[in-house]
């Protein structure tokens, strides 16, 4: 089989804890590193990533940037995907959309991660820092699919265990090790000559088009597995399930994605919101009925008065119901 040089990608995702993870890396490459770096760490929406810009750019010799639509890019230049977008590759430059949430995330790693192994197949590095839960894994996977190199941070060496901790045990990595001897073993991997790349796998073409915009149809997700009777939580929508292997994970047609913990995790969330509501509701009726049984007559204060009582039962429930969810949600956090 022919093997030919050619350029490299390094695609990076990191979460809770990951700032300090990714200065610690890009300071190891050297200024003439011949490939891009392409990095999703998760923000909020009310946040501009100028921190991180700022630190990664204090830390290494690279300079880091936020991506731009349809920017070029170059080797030896770090990419951060902005706030409340996703940043995607294509042949030569990078795509930034506002493409649906996966994940709860906008960046995504996930998104990330395929379109790299679409568009790059055996040249892409995938590193999965420091995080909670496990995005970055269904990205990891299509990675491995498509021939290219998984790195997973040692769990140990992680202020947040969850993510590397997922890649391991549901992609197998082809590296295990601490931030700190991650430069050494991409100054070699990016200097490698590799086999020519074999078409992507419909699939994971399919998902990497969905999150450009250019497919947000019934067909396409049908075409990734099967409907199941849950629904969105982002939208409300119908869900289809696709595997794999023991890996489970959830679309909408619209295009949110969610794995099973991360699915779990948002409808707690969903549940605690309707019962904040049903709370309040239950509440107000109560403060209704006190006021109503200050203006009535004695015949009505007895029936009034129960029913203020009868309302009281349900708020404590909910209230139990309430810090039970609360102890669910920090627990589904967490591992």
């Amino acid at each position: 089989m022919n093997k030919i040089r050619s350029p490299m990608l390094i695609v990076i995702g990191a979460s809770a804890g990951g700032m300090a993870a990714l200065k610690k890396l890009v300071a190891q490459l050297p200024k003439d590193f011949p490939a891009p770096v392409f990095i999703v760490n998760h923000m909020s929406a009310d946040t501009t990533g100028e921190a991180l810009v700022r630190g990664l750019n204090e830390s290494g010799s690279l300079p880091c940037v936020h991506a731009h639509d349809k920017q070029p890019f170059k080797s030896g230049h770090i990419y951060l995907a902005p706030s409340d977008q996703h940043m995607l590759i294509a042949k030569g430059k990078i795509l930034v959309t506002k493409g649906a949430r996966e994940n709860r995330s906008r960046p995504a790693i996930d998104p990330l991660f395929r379109s790299a192994a679409v568009s790059y197949g055996n040249r892409v590095v995938g590193i999965i820092l420091t995080g909670y839960l496990d995005d970055g894994t269904s990205g990891m996977m299509a990675i491995k699919r498509c021939g290219g190199i998984c790195i997973a941070q040692d769990p140990e060496d992680a202020s947040y265990p969850d993510m590397p901790q997922s890649v391991i045990a549901n992609v197998g990595a082809d590296y295990c090790l601490p931030v700190a001897g991650m430069g050494a073993v991409l100054s070699e991997l990016v200097s490698r000559e590799l086999p020519k790349n074999k078409p992507a796998p419909e699939d994971i073409v399919i998902e990497a088009k969905i999150a450009q915009r250019v497919l947000s149809d019934l067909p396409s997700v049908e075409a990734l597995g099967d409907q199941v009777p849950f629904n969105c939580p982002d939208c409300g929508g119908v869900l289809w399930k696709v595997e794999d292997g023991q890996f489970l994970r959830y679309r909408c047609h619209t295009g949110h994605a969610f794995t099973s913990s991360v699915l779990l995790a948002q409808q707690t969330v969903k549940i605690e919101e309707t019962l904040w509501v049903a709370l309040r509701m239950f509440e107000e009726r109560q403060n209704l009925l006190v006021t109503m049984s200050k203006k009535e007559g004695e015949k009505s204060l007895t029936s009034i008065s129960q029913r203020a009582k009868d309302s009281q039962v349900h708020i404590d429930r909910i209230r139990a119901m309430l810090r039970a969810t609360d102890k669910d949600s920090h627990s589904e956090e967490t591992t």
